[in-house]
């Protein structure tokens, strides 16, 4: 195989725009290609050394969902359980409603939003972190924003539309974290922790950093398409992280790219992988974490040009049409990206894993990622699809 190509990508992309780009991959259980380019820091010209942390941002979304499924196969519930059965506060939702003529109504939901919504990004949610609720809680717990207390204050809010009907992207998986929090009765952290991050050997993933891993992680930077430069972003803060006890299931965790490509490949090896004593999760249940849930209506909310002739299953895109896409990747090939730019690509079939990190807000995916995917196949050129 020849991956100068794949060199050859990276050096170009942080030439270009990307301060610095990450890349791993593992192909049948055994890493097949490491390189940095650029810089974790440019203002100190400090190289990437392959051991930044990052801040995921949505591949926090994979590690959530991938808590929540073990949790299935506990018996802890089923996805069509409505999520008031565990979160009170969710019972007799509203919708909010705008007529032909502006008028702003709210009515009661025709059904409960269920646990499945929740997977699918079907529950009526939103995105807004500057809501009124969120904000009262910020002001009366000083800032400290304890996970189940900012859930609560989710529920006040009404829906954008009935649930199960539409796919928006949203507050979906920090509701499910707060519902691993339940069902397992452990903090969010406790419970990756113990089922996740130690049965996997992941030393660097977590809601925090300890005094050691501060050093480590990755400058964050946005680019300016007035200067032509990438910005420093005052504080490298993530902004999804609302507060000192907030653990946001679908955004809040740090991590490296060791440990992202190791999470990556046990599901790629459908939930078993030498490295881990016991499966990850079996493998009905990773099948179906990567079929699409969508019809037609949620499949046409599902319109973001990086992700044209994917679906969207449990928490992930996965494949489901390779022409609409131009993909080199087979169907079933599953995964997610993140605000900053990492990216995450599973493929059971070929057991193959890809993870990619990158610290850049406005992270050019669109260019980025469907690129890359092409890029490694056509390197690996693996025989199966």
């Amino acid at each position: 195989m020849d991956l100068q190509p794949l060199k050859d990508f990276m050096d170009q992309l942080t030439t270009w725009r990307i301060p610095g780009a990450d890349l791993a991959v593992s192909w049948k259980g055994r890493e097949v290609f490491r390189y940095q380019s650029g810089y974790a820091d440019l203002a100190a010209h400090k190289p990437l050394q392959g051991d930044q942390l990052y801040n995921l941002y949505s591949v926090s979304k994979v590690f959530t969902c991938t808590a929540a499924l073990q949790l299935l196969e506990k018996g802890k519930y089923i996805l069509t359980d409505p999520v008031s059965q565990y979160l009170p506060e969710f019972s007799h939702p509203k919708v909010q409603r705008v007529s032909p003529d502006g008028t702003v109504s709210l009515t009661e939901a025709s059904r409960p939003i269920r646990i499945m919504d929740l997977f699918t990004m079907s529950a009526g949610l939103d995105y807004d972190l500057n809501s009124a609720p969120i904000q009262t809680v910020k002001q009366a717990t000083g800032g400290r924003c304890p996970t189940q207390a900012v859930i609560r204050a989710l529920a006040e809010k009404p829906l954008q539309f009935e649930p199960g009907t539409h796919w928006q992207y949203s507050l979906c998986h920090d509701v499910l974290g707060a519902l691993i929090e339940v069902w397992s009765g452990q903090n969010l952290g406790d419970y990756m922790r113990q089922h996740i991050f130690d049965p996997l050997g992941l030393s660097d993933t977590g809601f925090s950093l300890s005094a050691d891993q501060e050093p480590r992680l990755a400058e964050q930077y946005r680019f300016n398409e007035q200067t032509g430069q990438a910005e420093l972003t005052p504080g490298g803060s993530n902004e999804y992280r609302l507060g000192s006890e907030y653990q946001s299931g679908g955004a809040g965790l740090i991590s490296s790219v060791n440990d992202c490509l190791r999470l990556a490949d046990a599901l790629a090896h459908m939930g078993k992988h030498p490295y881990s004593k016991a499966p990850l999760l079996a493998q009905a249940t990773i099948e179906l974490m990567r079929t699409n849930h969508l019809d037609p209506v949620r499949q046409q909310d599902f319109n973001w040009d990086p992700m044209l002739g994917y679906g969207y299953g449990l928490g992930v895109r996965t494949l489901v049409d390779r022409s609409l896409g131009g993909c080199l990747s087979p169907v079933g090939e599953f995964g997610w990206g993140g605000a900053a730019g990492a990216y995450m690509l599973i493929d059971p079939l070929n057991e193959l894993s890809i993870f990619y990190a990158q610290h850049l807000l406005n992270s050019q995916e669109p260019y980025v990622h469907p690129r890359l995917r092409n890029l490694v196949y056509a390197c690996l050129n693996p025989e199966r699809f």
